[in-house]
């Protein structure tokens, strides 16, 4: 699942530069050829199923392209994946025949042409131009004339229909609305798909001085400590990255580090700790660290971030419902696998790839590994879990069901000061939900301790 970055996006987008056709550094080329790869990931993601970073990753094409245009295709992709219901309507109401829908390759072609006119201010000569051209590469030269006129007449009417829809209800799939307003209520899940239709900002961890940061950085120090500044620019040209002086890290996925309490010289162990946010804040607050995560490529990152930052863990690679520490440990994170319909404003692949039947296999999985994780405490021992998800199945219903059949565990309830005074972040229950209605992130995070 789409996890906290202890580096963040390589690519981040530069919002301005690349909406426009040719932004400085690219070339009609170079916009072509971003629009060819951005074309190969929106097959990837939309009807094969793949992860969008899985995919990118992938992407022989999208390697051999310069910075700026990487991040066009981001953008492009992003665009197409967070708007999509408006985009398919959008499409549907410029056809001659609405009853035969384009399919394959040259609806995708349309949804990435309709992205650019519609949400992206680019021209509409460069648009249509490079969508038939794209066509004609494809082999799908006989709907060029369809592709040509679809786009054409958006350029013109678009912008009415847009402005008409209900774009937080069209772009969110049935599932997740109605079970987050059955979860919710109607008013927190419209706070929910409106902050979906906007990139998340920038959320910095760093290891000291947050006051000083915040300034050199440009950002704004939000409770709890976490930095917050704008998205856009590459993350890496930042001050203080290359000496290792923070990493990126949502607001939201900083929190269930901080909830041990003195951690120096304490044992604790990171489950599915890759790539590394969470195991940073522990070892910066002195904790013996053990790592472990299933994905040695993974681990290979985090061993790369925690080099960068100065911080030492052990790690070990293990699936994390089997493997046990020699002896007990003091305190275990477990950032649970998990639906990730938390994190859609920064993967808004996540909605399109996600559906009703994953919550399911994934909350039997976060069981087990809830079991395993209890087992691995001493008496006295605190566990903390946690999961970027939305669906109470992976959050309030896995905390119920461990209290009951564990007795040995006691939930040991947030107060609103370990939140930054923020109460409405709290559950009745004393555990933390929050939401992109918060301006976080989606999180369940409950505490528990193993009685002594």
């Amino acid at each position: 699942m789409p996890k906290d970055s202890a580096t963040g996006a390589a690519g981040t987008v530069d919002r301005a530069a690349s909406a426009r056709y040719t932004p400085p550094g690219m070339t009609e080329t170079s916009t072509l050829a971003a629009r060819a790869a951005a074309l190969d990931l929106i097959e990837a993601v939309l009807r094969k199923g793949v992860p969008f970073d899985d995919a990118a990753d992938a992407h022989k094409g999208l390697r051999d392209l310069e910075p700026r245009d990487r991040a066009f295709v981001r953008l492009l992709c992003a665009t197409v994946f967070r708007r999509l219901g408006q985009i398919d309507a959008t499409v549907t109401a410029m056809l001659a025949n609405p009853g035969q829908p384009p399919k394959g390759a040259v609806l995708d072609l349309l949804r990435l042409g309709a992205a650019q006119l519609l949400f992206l201010n680019t021209p509409a000569h460069a648009a249509v131009d490079t969508a038939v051209e794209l066509a004609v590469a494809r082999k799908q030269a006989p709907y060029k004339g369809l592709i040509n006129a679809v786009l054409r007449r958006m350029s013109r009417e678009g912008a009415e229909i847009v402005a008409a829809q209900d774009a937080g209800r069209l772009n969110t799939p049935d599932w997740l609305w109605l079970s987050w307003r059955q979860a919710y209520g109607t008013g927190a899940t419209r706070a929910i798909v409106e902050a979906h239709l906007h990139e998340a900002p920038l959320d910095i961890t760093v290891k000291s001085d947050a006051a000083a940061w915040a300034e050199r950085l440009e950002a704004t120090v939000l409770p709890g400590g976490t930095l917050r500044r704008a998205a856009g620019g590459a993350v890496t040209e930042l001050p203080g990255f290359a000496e290792g002086a923070w990493w990126v890290q949502d607001a939201a996925a900083a929190i269930p580090a901080t909830l041990f309490g003195d951690l120096n010289g304490r044992s604790v162990v990171d489950l599915c700790a890759a790539p590394g946010g969470k195991t940073a804040q522990l070892a910066a607050a002195g904790a013996r660290v053990t790592a472990v995560d299933r994905s040695e490529k993974r681990l290979e990152r985090l061993s790369a971030n925690m080099a960068r930052l100065g911080l030492t863990a052990e790690t070990v690679v293990a699936d994390a419902t089997a493997w046990k520490p020699d002896a007990p440990v003091d305190a275990v994170l477990l950032d649970a696998p998990c639906s990730a319909t938390g994190t859609i404003r920064r993967h808004p692949d996540v909605a399109r790839l996600k559906a009703q039947d994953d919550v399911a296999k994934l909350a039997g999985v976060q069981r087990r590994m809830l079991n395993r994780a209890a087992a691995m405490l001493n008496a006295g021992g605190t566990l903390v879990y946690c999961t970027c998800s939305l669906q109470p199945e992976e959050g309030e219903a896995q905390a119920a069901a461990l209290l009951e059949r564990s007795p040995e565990l006691e939930r040991v309830p947030v107060t609103a000061a370990e939140v930054g005074g923020r109460a409405e972040l709290l559950t009745e229950a004393g555990d933390i939900r929050t939401t992109p209605g918060h301006g976080l992130d989606g999180f369940f995070i409950a505490r528990f301790r193993k009685r002594g």
